[in-house]
């Protein structure tokens, strides 16, 4: 959508632009201090206001600590249909939103609003880092072991959810993941040296992983018995229970992706699913990355797992491999 945009980075303090694709602009103010800037907000993936707005903000937040850098400030992005659903709901959205910014340590200082025919949530987010200290996409190398924080499956479940399939633990295990910060898992990495990073978001697993490829001039070797799932997943993928954005990104990145054939084509959709709030996806060296593994195990993390590895290129084009 932005390749008719003549856009040129003439700005030498813009350190992050539209060029890779990268979670969030940055841009120095000083030589100790850049700001990072993201937007995101979307429409109701659960039908509880308040844990929607929990989960609406999470994922906005996440782009921030997927720059490596912390959030200061928000501004919350409303739809709402006022004329059609009640101001209990909506102050439940806000009050889901807040409660996830209080958590990130970050301060509301405002928002705009607009009438809607179906409600929207989400937030703009500034952040600060250290300049040398930035992470992006563009910086994976050929060796570099990948990490995966949160498990994937949620636009599957909440499929299932939206169409009253789901069991209730099952429902329980994908709220829990979406309404989790990236703050833990961000300052665990942070200790470390992450070469790459990324969340894992509505491009799924396969076309997040495609972007950090791509922008960094490598293949990545994804291992696809390590990638840890959502309970339900697996079972509700083989009935069916896809969301379209899911069946998209797996159409629009399959003829980048080398699969082997034993790789089914549930599997196959589940690693391309539609994620909502999902976990960061790291680049560390090879000689690291069991003591990341640990660390974030001790952490807390809903996920540590060692998920796959960068490579060289061996074509013109970037691709993901699943040998």
């Amino acid at each position: 959508m932005l390749s008719s945009l003549k856009v040129e980075a003439v700005d030498p303090s813009l350190l992050v632009g539209l060029e890779t694709s990268d979670d969030a602009g940055v841009y120095r103010l000083t030589d100790d201090v850049a700001l990072v800037q993201t937007v995101d907000f979307f429409t109701p993936v659960v039908d509880d206001p308040f844990t929607f707005g929990q989960l609406a903000a999470s994922n906005a937040l996440s782009d921030i600590y997927a720059m490596g850098a912390e959030p200061v400030t928000c501004m919350n992005l409303l739809g709402f249909p006022i004329d059609k659903l009640s101001s209990e709901i909506l102050n439940e959205i806000l009050r889901g939103g807040h409660d996830k910014i209080q958590e990130s340590g970050a301060a509301l200082v405002g928002g705009h609003s607009l009438e809607d025919n179906e409600p929207k949530y989400g937030l703009s987010v500034t952040g600060t880092v250290s300049p040398d200290k930035v992470w992006t996409n563009s910086g994976a190398r050929s060796g570099d072991v990948l990490i995966l924080t949160k498990p994937l499956g949620t636009g599957i479940v909440t499929t299932a959810i939206k169409g009253e399939l789901a069991e209730p633990h099952h429902e329980h295990s994908v709220v829990e993941a979406m309404v989790t910060l990236n703050k833990t898992a961000k300052r665990v990495l942070e200790d470390f040296n992450v070469t790459a990073c990324t969340d894992v978001t509505g491009f799924g697993l396969l076309g997040h992983a495609l972007e950090v490829a791509k922008a960094s001039s490598v293949d990545i070797e994804l291992w696809e018995e390590n990638i840890p799932l959502l309970p339900g997943t697996q079972e509700y993928a083989e009935q069916g229970l896809i969301p379209g954005g899911t069946y998209k990104n797996l159409s629009f990145f399959n003829e980048v992706c080398s699969f082997n054939e034993r790789i089914s084509e549930t599997k196959r959709l589940i690693l391309a699913d539609a994620i909502t709030s999902g976990g960061l996806l790291a680049c560390v060296p090879k000689e690291q990355i069991n003591q990341v593994e640990n660390v974030l195990k001790e952490a807390g993390c809903l996920a540590y797992h060692q998920v796959g590895q960068v490579k060289d290129k061996q074509e013109k084009e970037s691709k993901i491999l699943l040998p």
